[in-house]
């Protein structure tokens, strides 16, 4: 980075793994906001050494170094080295040497983290991980000082923009999930292989960072029920929509006592709540804490330039020297099992249209102790299954153990009026 014309007696001197996007929005940010980024951090921060085997800055960054050896950014002249190369051996093995050897690490690697980062917390080492979870919004910080008087109960989050865009374009345009998927591909909001985004695997990385940091836990992916919005319908949707709620992918984490839960799946959020309204690839997480109520950061969740402002919040932090260690795993942090939380569900069950069969389903319901809340059963959407006719019986019960829910699924699917597979989506209620 060219040096800045005021005269300093310090520099923070950083070195890049990887000129993806998030490194270019941060070598851009770097050129176009550097009198503020000098005037926040106190000092300069200049770009010294870039490991890149392919990519090229699309900024002119001066003297930088370039190298296509990670090594190079353990060099003595790199204060802190800067991982935006993503993967997990080589990232791994990068921050880990960069941590023996002092060296302060920004990453947005939420796939390191969630799977090393109970290795690099909790010690001296300072590692900035606000561009890992949900881009833009800043919600590590807010979680790591902003609430640290608070006891935080509980966190939703909106947390995976392409499992967002989907899910919003199959609501909003009656698009098939498959159509929706290729046009996030199409902008760039999906991978060419979307399995990581729209099977969980993503909200559940990043959950388990912001659990960790919400209950003082270890990070964790174990015991974390995930799943993905591969089963969500368009006129899953539409019901939803009838029956005054919106459909998204939500992670959510709780504190149960001494136990903590944490799962990623799709759920029916209130059209009243504002998390509801939360469209596109737009990013939202809701905390639950017992001093503030509760407080709602909604913004982009992905992006360069987004992700970028988060990764120069953390090289600001720690040029001023004020990023706070993380501190994780105080806690034991015992999960709740999926079995033993409690909720609100939709149900919608293909059932044939005879006298007599709403009445079987409805005791079975009732043995499990499983109340219904509302229902919808509309003639014109009766179809034919072998000649017979049957329609989607559509309901929200009220909150019930999901062992109960489970065990009355098993019951209802037996039934030969039953035609086809039962489609259950969980409720998100925020405040229990």
């Amino acid at each position: 980075m060219t040096k800045n014309s005021l005269p300093h007696e310090k520099v923070l001197r950083i070195g890049i793994a990887g000129l993806g996007t998030v490194a270019q929005g941060l070598l851009t940010l770097l050129v176009e906001n550097a009198e503020r980024i000098t005037r926040q951090a106190g000092m300069p921060i200049e770009v010294v050494r870039i490991a890149s085997r392919s990519m090229k800055p699309k900024v002119d960054i001066g003297e930088a170094l370039f190298d296509t050896a990670l090594e190079s950014l353990l060099h003595d002249d790199v204060d802190v080295v800067v991982e935006l190369m993503g993967g997990s051996d080589a990232a791994h093995e990068l921050i880990s040497s960069a941590l023996i050897r002092g060296k302060p690490i920004v990453t947005a690697n939420k796939a390191v983290l969630a799977e090393y980062g109970n290795e690099w917390f909790n010690g001296n080492a300072t590692v900035g991980i606000e561009a890992a979870v949900a881009g833009g919004i800043p919600i590590v910080s807010i979680l790591k000082n902003g609430l640290s008087g608070n006891r935080i109960d509980w966190l939703v989050g909106i947390i995976n923009g392409t499992c967002n865009y989907i899910l919003t374009a199959m609501d909003e345009q009656g698009t098939s999930f498959a159509s929706a998927l290729a046009k996030a591909q199409e902008l760039g909001y999906a991978e060419a292989d979307p399995g990581f985004d729209v099977d969980g695997v993503d909200a559940a990385q990043k959950l388990a960072l912001l659990a960790a940091l919400a209950f003082d836990i270890p990070v964790s992916m174990d015991d974390m029920y995930i799943e993905g919005i591969s089963g969500v319908t368009v006129e899953d949707l539409r019901y939803a929509r009838e029956l005054g709620f919106r459909i998204r992918h939500v992670g959510i984490a709780r504190r149960n006592e001494e136990k903590f839960e944490t799962r990623v799946h799709p759920s029916l959020i209130p059209a009243t709540d504002l998390v509801g309204d939360v469209s596109g690839v737009a990013n939202a997480v809701i905390v639950g804490a017992n001093a503030i109520g509760s407080v709602l950061l909604v913004g982009p969740g992905a992006g360069g330039l987004p992700t970028a402002s988060a990764v120069l919040s953390d090289l600001i932090e720690i040029a001023r020297g004020t990023c706070q260690r993380l501190r994780t795993g105080q806690n034991e942090g015992i999960r709740t099992a999926i079995t033993a939380t409690e909720s609100r569900y939709y149900l919608n069950i293909p059932a044939v249209d005879r006298p007599g069969v709403f009445g079987e389903i409805g005791d079975i319901l009732r043995r499990e102790g499983i109340s219904i809340e509302a229902v919808i059963q509309k003639p014109e959407a009766m179809r034919r299954s072998d000649g017979e006719p049957w329609v989607p019986i559509v309901m929200v019960t009220e909150r019930v153990v999901e062992a109960s829910m489970d065990d009355a699924l098993d019951q209802l699917s037996s039934l030969e009026s039953v035609r086809g597979q039962i489609r259950r989506i969980r409720v998100a209620d925020f405040d229990r």
